[in-house]
C-alpha cells in the first residue's frame, strides 16, 4: 500500500497534469474558432472550381489533359496522407493512416503497386516502422504557422512533377473532415485522373455548356486542372486544421475530467488511509495509558 507521502505527490502530479490538459483545451478551442472559419471559406471555392472543369469538360471535344484523363492504366497508386505535426489529439493521425492503410491492402490484393506520400510528422512516424519502404516523399510544415495556398502549391507541384515523370497512374489524398468538434470523418478524394462529376456534385453532373470559349476549352483545362489539384490540396490541409483542434479539444476535455475523477480516487484514499493511521495512533496511546 502506497503510503501518505506517495498518495500526496500522486494528487500533487496529477493536478499538474490536469492544469496542463486544461489549458491546452482552450488553446485548442481558440485555435479551433479560426481553422474553422477557414476550412469553412474555402470549401465554397473548391466545390465551385470543380463545377467550372465540369462546365468547361462538357464543352470540350476529344481527350482532356493527362491529368484529367489520367494515363489510361492504374497499376501505380499514389496515397498522400495528411496528418497533424504534433499529437495529443485522441485518435485523430491514426484514424487517417488507418483508412490509408485499408486503401493500400484493398490495391495490393487486386495486384497493384502502391507508394505513400506522407505529409504531417505524424504520418511519418505512424508508416516509418512498416511502410517505409513504400514512402517516396515525406513533407511537413512545423515551421509554418498557419497553412495556406504557398504550401498547397509546392505539394501539389511536387505531385504534378512525380506524374509528369511517370512515377503513378492514380492519385489520392486522406485527411479529416471536419464535421464539429466531436465528429471529424477520414477521407479518401482522388485528384489525378480528376473525379469531376464527384466533386461537382449534383449541379455539374450532366452539366450542359451555354458559353463560348476563349480561348478552347482543352486550353483553358491545360491551366485549371493543375490549378484544382492544388486547390483540393488546400481544401484537405484547411480541414485537416480545423479536425486536428476539434480533436484535440475533445481529448483534452476528456483527459481533464478524467484527471479530476483520478483526484477524487486518491484523496478518498489519502484520506482514508491518514484517518486509518489517526486512529491507530491514539489505539495505541489509549493502551499506553492504561498500561500505566
Amino acid at each position: 500500500m502506497a503510503s501518505l507521502k506517495d498518495l500526496r505527490n500522486r494528487i500533487a502530479s496529477v493536478k499538474s497534469t490536469q492544469k496542463i490538459t486544461k489549458a491546452m483545451q482552450m488553446v485548442a478551442a481558440a485555435k479551433l474558432r479560426r481553422a474553422e472559419e477557414r476550412a469553412g471559406a474555402a470549401r465554397p471555392y473548391a466545390d465551385r472550381m470543380a463545377s467550372v472543369l465540369a462546365n468547361i469538360a462538357s464543352a470540350m471535344e476529344g481527350d482532356g489533359p493527362p491529368l484529367m484523363v489520367g494515363t489510361g492504366k492504374d497499376d501505380t497508386h499514389l496515397l498522400v496522407v495528411f496528418t497533424a505535426e504534433r499529437g495529443l489529439a485522441g485518435a485523430f493521425n491514426a484514424s487517417i493512416v488507418k483508412l490509408a492503410r485499408q486503401h493500400q491492402r484493398r490495391l495490393e490484393a487486386e495486384g497493384k503497386t502502391v507508394k505513400f506520400l506522407a505529409v504531417g510528422k505524424k504520418a511519418w512516424d505512424l508508416m516509418r516502422r512498416d511502410l517505409s519502404s513504400k514512402v517516396v516523399h515525406r513533407t511537413d510544415f512545423r515551421e509554418v504557422k498557419n497553412v495556406g495556398f504557398a504550401e498547397a502549391d509546392g505539394l501539389g507541384e511536387t505531385i504534378i512533377e512525380m506524374f509528369g515523370k511517370g512515377e503513378f497512374d492514380v492519385c489520392s489524398i486522406f485527411y479529416s473532415a471536419f464535421e464539429n468538434v466531436i465528429t471529424q470523418t477520414p477521407t479518401a478524394q482522388r485528384i489525378i485522373p480528376a473525379t469531376i462529376e464527384a466533386e461537382a456534385g449534383g449541379e455539374a453532373k450532366g452539366a450542359v455548356a451555354v458559353y463560348d470559349y476563349e480561348p478552347e476549352p482543352g486550353e483553358i483545362l491545360e491551366a485549371l486542372v493543375p490549378r484544382n489539384i492544388k486547390v483540393q490540396i488546400l481544401h484537405a490541409l484547411l480541414e485537416n486544421a480545423a479536425s486536428e483542434q476539434g480533436a484535440r479539444m475533445s481529448a483534452m476535455d476528456n483527459a481533464t475530467r478524467n484527471a479530476g475523477d483520478m483526484i477524487d480516487k486518491l484523496s478518498i484514499s489519502y484520506n482514508r488511509q491518514r484517518q486509518a493511521q489517526i486512529t491507530t495512533e491514539l489505539v495505541e496511546i489509549i493502551s499506553g495509558a492504561e498500561a500505566l
